[in-house]
């Protein structure tokens, strides 16, 4: 093992960057290349097609059949032309991965079947698909012998050229109508908050008739040699090292970040963001992270629903890139202990259809009372649902980078910064008479210091927080590397919604009651501010005494995975995505028993790789070591020393001595470790056995990772079987 090791190291450092030859044309000529965009559809269909798809993506219409074979004729003729023979439903299970299912478009002929075919694709094969609905998580509402789901067009995200296939980006239900995927609550949430915002727009602009929601997305991922990969079984089958001790050099010097970028790395940078584009993914950043081999690359901001298809399709991108350059993508959150790990950045706003943003200050009292509207009720939303927010970014792997002093803590607060911040808290102390009044025009006036439009670059940032204003959007920054963006922006949408609605009932009942409309605005936007004030935050999130204070403040400190998690299942929870028909209470309790089974099963399978690699692979190298050294003070006491040796070999004795203790603990704790194991597996309710797994599992993993890391210290360089840390991070 230890030659292969070397062998790996060997043939990475040799690689060298491949020649990336750039596209002939400018970017914008080929940008999209590979999508059915609008203005493809233009070629291809109808008008009177073009205006049904268009009613279907704004007002959410269903096509007609005959408008379904139009669009599915025209799509063929343009994939086909691309060089296309199949066509993929593409859809987002539960997995938090794409799948697909691809088929030809051939076809008999009708009057000689088993003798001619012709490329055939029909309106229904792009309304409805039937693919196997049991073998994908469904949290009991599919069963081995209910196979039958179906998947259907969303017309808002256009369909691609992969290869040679056309994908047609689609929701996934059950055969009795439960959504199977991220992409149907998506939808649907992002309707609910487009009503929900729009409602209370028109009570400051009746010219307000949609409102967007908009995604910008930040993807950090490590890259890895190949041949060091296949070298370490716990990169190959759970995506991070479960076991390495530090390089003596790793981040401390702070000298990867924005420095200059591998040759290698560049390389595939460039191939990637030529894929990229050609499939209209607008990359716009890329640089060095902090960590030694990690990256980091940004979009501009897209439509929501498109941006979560977007960044789905460039990690599979960048899988596909990587290999060509002999890397291997690593886009679990905490690949490697003691650095940082990954994450991806949500940068969240809403706009509306006649150019408002509504997370961007204004230029008139009226138009900033609009902003502090919505600032408000985010806060509103984020305190009142704050282990629900918490809940919809935690997993297996994103519990290992959240809390580290690298990524916001695990418990969920807002920064306003200072400015923003100021002018809520003279909000709060004012009273309406005096900070409202009326010119002799009727129009509103806000007695307090118009906020500049410089706001969104004059507060510091603070990076310790989760969920930061940053100037004309929030920046949710706790969502893991390898997450599906929707678990969070389901759950930001929903209770945004619901929040706004309550809003707009608490001002018309005011208004009713006789209250002027903006005196009833601003009445419960300061009741909003008081209440809304635990969940703001300024300083150091990273902090013990914060940990104490966001205690006493009422909110959500649970670390627990299983526990976190429970937090979709709460009554208030239940009721807000019920009401709103985002998910049912059968939708949340399935997918709740999804994401305990996933990781229950992640937790699983690390066990059971570490215990390997134990027990397989390093005590071997120990004892093989401990035994080198036992014959060499063996061959040493029969030489005539005094003390027959002793104190010569003082230094070998102890090192022998310390791998006896170091292994008897490793093969102890794997042989606890697997009984555990056993005992948690024998539950049958997922709840519990989570629990059981995070509880009696899961604290097992350091214990052993820290003396199998103690023994890699010690044991000659030239027997450790497996590639290090300095390697690993190192050779680019």
């Amino acid at each position: 093992m230890s030659s292969l090791r070397f062998k790996a190291v060997e043939e990475a450092f040799k690689k060298k960057a491949i020649n990336v030859e750039p596209p002939s044309a400018l970017v914008s000529d080929y940008f999209g290349k590979y999508v059915f965009t609008r203005s493809k559809m233009a070629e291809y269909l109808s008008e009177e097609t073009m205006k049904a798809i268009d009613e279907a993506i704004e007002k959410g219409v269903t096509l007609d059949r005959s408008i379904a074979d139009d669009v599915a004729a025209g799509m063929k003729k343009w994939a086909i032309e691309l060089g296309a023979t199949h066509y993929t439903h593409w859809f987002q299970p539960l997995t938090e991965k794409t799948a697909e299912k691809h088929d030809s478009f051939i076809d008999y002929v009708e009057d000689k079947p088993c003798e001619k075919v012709i490329e055939k694709f029909s309106g229904k094969l792009l309304a409805q698909q039937e693919p196997d609905a049991s073998s994908f998580p469904s949290g009991g509402i599919r069963s081995t012998f209910e196979a039958r789901g179906y998947t259907a067009w969303d017309p808002s995200s256009p369909a691609f050229v992969m290869d040679d296939t056309l994908c047609i980006p689609t929701i996934f239900i059950s055969y009795t109508g439960e959504s199977l995927d991220y992409k149907a609550p998506l939808l649907k949430a992002l309707n609910a908050v487009d009503k929900a915002a729009t409602a209370v727009c028109q009570l400051f602009n009746s010219k307000v008739k949609k409102v967007y929601s908009y995604l910008g997305w930040e993807q950090e991922y490590f890259l890895v040699d190949e041949n060091l990969y296949a070298a370490r079984p716990d990169l190959m089958l759970t995506g991070r090292t479960l076991l390495g001790h530090e390089s003596a050099k790793n981040q401390q010097l702070e000298d990867h970040y924005f420095g200059a970028i591998p040759t290698r790395v560049m390389a595939y940078m460039k191939d990637l963001e030529f894929e990229a584009y050609k499939y209209g993914i607008p990359l716009k950043t890329r640089h060095n992270e902090v960590a030694p081999n990690q990256f980091e690359l940004a979009p501009i901001y897209n439509e929501c629903n498109l941006s979560v298809d977007q960044n789905l399709l460039l990690m599979s991108i960048m899988k596909k890139v990587a290999r060509r350059h002999s890397f291997r993508l690593l886009l679990h959150e905490k690949p490697f202990a003691g650095i940082n790990g990954s994450g991806k950045h949500c940068n969240w706003s809403l706009g509306t259809d006649i150019g408002m943003g509504l997370f961007t200050p204004g230029k008139t009292p009226e138009e900033n009372l609009l902003f502090i509207t919505f600032v408000v009720n985010v806060l509103m939303a984020v305190y009142k649902n704050n282990s629900l927010i918490k809940a919809s970014i935690m997993t297996a792997q994103n519990a290992h980078r959240l809390g580290a002093n690298e990524a916001p803590p695990a418990i969920i607060s807002v920064f306003l910064g200072e400015q923003l911040s100021n002018i809520l808290d003279k909000l709060e102390m004012s009273d309406s008479e005096d900070i409202i009044i009326f010119d002799h025009k009727k129009k509103l006036n806000l007695k307090i210091p118009q906020i500049p439009e410089v706001l969104l670059d004059n507060t510091d940032r603070n990076r310790t927080s989760p969920f930061a204003f940053t100037g004309n959007r929030f920046e949710f920054r706790a969502m893991g590397s390898s997450a599906n963006c929707s678990t969070a922006m389901i759950v930001l949408s929903t209770v945004l919604a619901a929040q706004l609605l309550d809003f707009k009932s608490e001002v018309d009942t005011k208004m009713e009651a006789g209250l002027a409309k903006q005196q009833a605005i601003f009445e419960v936007i300061k009741e909003y501010i008081q209440i809304s004030k635990p969940i703001r935050f300024e300083g150091n999130n990273y902090s013990e005494e914060w940990k104490v204070e966001a205690k006493k403040r009422g909110l959500d400190c649970e670390m627990s995975v299983p526990k976190i998690l429970k937090a979709y299942l709460k009554p208030e929870s239940v009721h807000i995505f019920s009401f709103l028909g985002v998910l049912s209470e059968k939708e949340l309790y399935a997918r709740n028993e999804v994401k305990l089974e996933t990781y229950t099963k992640k937790i699983q399978i690390e066990s059971r790789v570490l215990g390997d690699l134990a027990v397989n692979h390093i005590i071997p190298v120990a004892i093989r070591y401990q035994t080198l050294l036992a014959e060499n003070v063996s061959k040493i006491k029969n030489l005539t020393f005094d003390n027959n040796g002793k104190d010569i070999c003082k230094m070998q004795l102890e090192l022998i001595r310390e791998i006896a203790q170091r292994v008897n603990i490793i093969k102890e704790n794997v042989n606890e470790m697997i009984e555990a194991r056993k005992k948690a597996n024998i539950i049958e309710n997922e709840e519990e056995k989570a629990n059981a797994y995070h509880d009696t599992v899961l604290p097992y993993f350091d214990v052993i990772r820290y003396h199998i890391d103690k023994l890699e210290m010690i044991i000659d360089d030239e027997m450790w079987p497996l590639p290090k840390y300095r390697e690993i991070l190192f050779i680019r």
